[in-house]
C-alpha cells in the first residue's frame, strides 16, 4: 500500500537540521529548488493503494538513487552514512532518530517500481522545465556528442567476477590477519558458476562473524561489492555475462566492451536529451531523435553543433528540411553519396572505417579508380576474412570460398556544396567553438558521478544510471547558474 508521506513526521530534534545542515549545502538548495512531487506522481501505478503494509515512500527511495550519483556510493554505503549525515536525513525528509531502510530495498525499487517507465526522458525534461522556469537557458542552439560507458562485467565470464572480487577481500584481510587464511572455506576448483556463488556465501558468511575485521574500511568496502555482486545481480551471473553490451570503437586500434550514451547539450551545459544504445551504435544516426527529444523538452532548436559523425548525408537534408543549422565538418568518408546496403554497414568516425553488422571493424581501407573524375573514385575496406568465416551473418554476406570481404563506398563530387560553402562561414567557425562544452559535461560525468563504469549489468540498468547521472549533473548545473 501506498501513500504520499513526504511530510516529515514531528520529532522533538526537528531543529537539529537548522544549526547542522547550513543554507548553502547542496542538498538543502536542491529540496528548495526541485518539486519531488512529480516521482510520486508517476509510479503510484506501480503500488497497490487499498491493501497491503504500507511501502517505503517512493520519493525517499528516488532521493536515496540521487544520492548514489551525486556522492559515488554503493547501495550499502549510501544506507549507512544516512544513519549519521544529518545533510542525508535531510535530504530524505526524515527525523533525526528515524531508522533507515535496508540496503536490499533499493534494488527491488529499482527492478519493480522503475520498469517499463521512461526515467531518462522523464528526468531530463524535469530539469530542463526547472532550467526554462528559472531563465537559464536563452540559446537556441544545442550541442551533440556521445560517450562511452564499459560493462560492469567487461567481458569477463560470471564466475570470473566473483573469483576476482573474492580475491580482493581476501587480499585486504590478508594485510591485516594472515591467520584468517585458517578459517575460509576450501576454495573452488571447478568451473560451475553455482558452486563459486556457493564459495562466496560461506566466504562472505565467515568474514560477517569477525566484527574487528569488518570495521576496517578497506575491507568493508570490499565485502559490501562482493555481497551486492551476488544478491544485486544474481540472476544476469546465472545467464550469462551482460548480454546487451557491445564492442564499440574509439580509434582505429582501440575499442570498449559497453555501452554508448548520445546526449545533446544547451550552450549554458544543460542536457536537454540523451539515448542510451549499446556500444557498436554509430554516433550519427541518433541525431534526428536527440533534436526531436530536445523540442520536446521546450528548447527551441536553430543550431545544432557537432563533430564529423553528424555530418552524413541523411542529417544534412533532414537539417535542411527543418530549417536547422548544421555545424558539422564534413568527412568525405562519411558524406560520399551512394553505397549499397547502409543497414548493415556504417562509418565509425573515430577509428575512420566501416563496421559490419556483427560489430567487425575493417582492417584496411584503399581508392580505387581515375584520381580527378569523382564519380569514377571508390573506396574500399577490407575485412578480416578470418571472422568472416565464422560470423553468424555469413550466409547473406559472405561467399564460402571468397579470399577476401569488402564493401566499397562510390565518392561523388558537388553533392555536399552547400554545406561546404556554409563550412566556411564565420558563423559556423564561430560556433564551433562551443563544442568543447559538451567534452567537459562527459568527462564530469564519468570522473565525479561514476559513468565510465557501468554499475549494472543490462540496458535497463544503464537507462537508469543514465537517468540518475543526467539529472545529478543538471540541477548541479542549474544551482550554479541561479548563484
Amino acid at each position: 500500500m501506498i501513500s504520499n508521506q513526504q511530510s516529515m513526521s514531528f520529532s522533538p530534534y526537528i531543529g537539529l537540521y537548522d544549526l547542522i545542515v547550513p543554507k548553502e549545502n547542496i542538498l538543502r538548495k536542491i529540496n528548495d529548488l526541485v518539486d519531488f512531487s512529480f516521482v510520486y506522481n508517476e509510479l503510484k501505478d506501480k503500488y497497490c493503494h487499498d491493501n497491503g503494509r504500507n511501502a517505503i515512500d517512493p520519493i525517499r527511495m528516488f532521493k536515496y538513487l540521487l544520492l548514489k550519483t551525486i556522492y559515488d556510493l554503493s547501495d550499502v554505503d549510501v544506507v549507512e552514512r544516512s544513519k549519521y549525515d544529518m545533510s542525508f536525513k535531510y535530504f530524505l525528509h526524515m527525523s533525526p532518530e528515524e531508522a533507515v531502510i535496508e540496503p536490499s530495498s533499493l534494488t527491488k525499487f529499482r527492478k519493480l517500481r522503475l520498469k517499463d517507465i521512461n526515467l531518462l526522458d522523464l528526468l531530463i525534461n524535469k530539469t530542463v522545465e526547472i532550467a526554462i522556469e528559472k531563465e537559464i537557458i536563452k540559446s537556441k542552439s544545442i550541442i551533440v556528442d556521445a560517450t562511452h560507458t564499459k560493462a560492469r562485467y567487461n567481458q569477463k565470464s560470471p564466475r570470473e567476477i566473483l573469483m576476482d572480487r573474492s580475491k580482493k577481500l581476501r587480499k585486504a584481510i590478508y594485510q591485516i590477519d594472515e591467520k584468517m587464511k585458517d578459517k575460509f572455506p576450501t576454495k573452488n576448483t571447478t568451473d560451475v558458476l553455482e558452486n563459486e556463488i556457493s564459495y562466496c556465501q560461506e566466504l562472505i558468511e565467515v568474514i560477517e562473524k569477525e566484527d574487528s575485521l569488518t570495521q576496517y574500511p578497506k575491507v568493508k568496502e570490499q565485502l559490501n561489492l562482493l555481497k551486492e555482486t551476488v544478491a544485486d545481480d544474481i540472476e544476469h551471473l546465472q545467464i550469462s555475462e551482460d548480454i546487451d553490451a557491445k564492442v564499440g570503437h574509439k580509434t582505429a586500434d582501440t575499442s570498449f566492451f559497453g555501452y554508448k550514451t548520445h546526449m545533446a547539450m544547451s550552450e549554458e551545459r544543460i542536457i536537454t536529451a540523451a539515448v542510451v544504445t549499446t556500444g557498436e551504435k554509430n554516433d550519427g544516426k541518433q541525431l534526428e531523435t536527440l533534436i526531436e527529444k530536445s523540442m520536446e523538452a521546450g528548447i527551441e532548436v536553430e543550431t545544432v553543433i557537432g563533430d564529423a559523425a553528424y555530418s552524413e548525408k541523411g542529417n544534412i537534408e533532414y537539417a535542411n528540411e527543418s530549417e536547422i543549422k548544421l555545424v558539422s565538418k564534413l568527412n568525405p568518408a562519411v558524406t560520399q553519396g551512394f553505397r549499397t546496403k547502409e543497414d548493415e554497414f556504417e562509418f565509425n568516425k573515430d577509428a575512420g572505417m566501416y563496421v559490419c553488422k556483427a560489430g567487425h571493424m575493417a582492417i584496411r581501407k584503399a581508392r580505387t579508380g581515375k584520381k580527378g573524375v569523382g564519380k569514377n573514385q571508390k573506396d574500399t575496406y577490407y575485412f578480416d576474412i578470418e571472422k568472416c568465416k565464422l560470423c553468424p551473418f555469413k550466409d547473406r554476406c559472405y561467399k564460402e570460398g571468397s579470399k577476401s570481404k569488402t564493401y566499397s563506398v562510390t565518392i561523388k563530387s558537388h553533392v555536399h556544396k552547400e554545406q561546404e560553402k556554409f563550412q566556411e562561414s564565420d558563423y559556423f567557425k564561430e560556433k564551433s567553438k562551443e563544442r568543447y562544452k559538451i567534452e567537459a559535461k562527459n568527462s564530469e560525468l564519468k570522473h565525479r558521478h561514476g559513468y565510465d563504469v557501468a554499475n549494472s549489468s543490462g540496458l535497463f540498468g544503464m537507462e537508469v544510471q543514465g537517468a540518475m547521472a543526467i539529472f545529478t549533473v543538471n540541477l548541479k548545473r542549474i544551482l550554479k547558474l541561479m548563484d
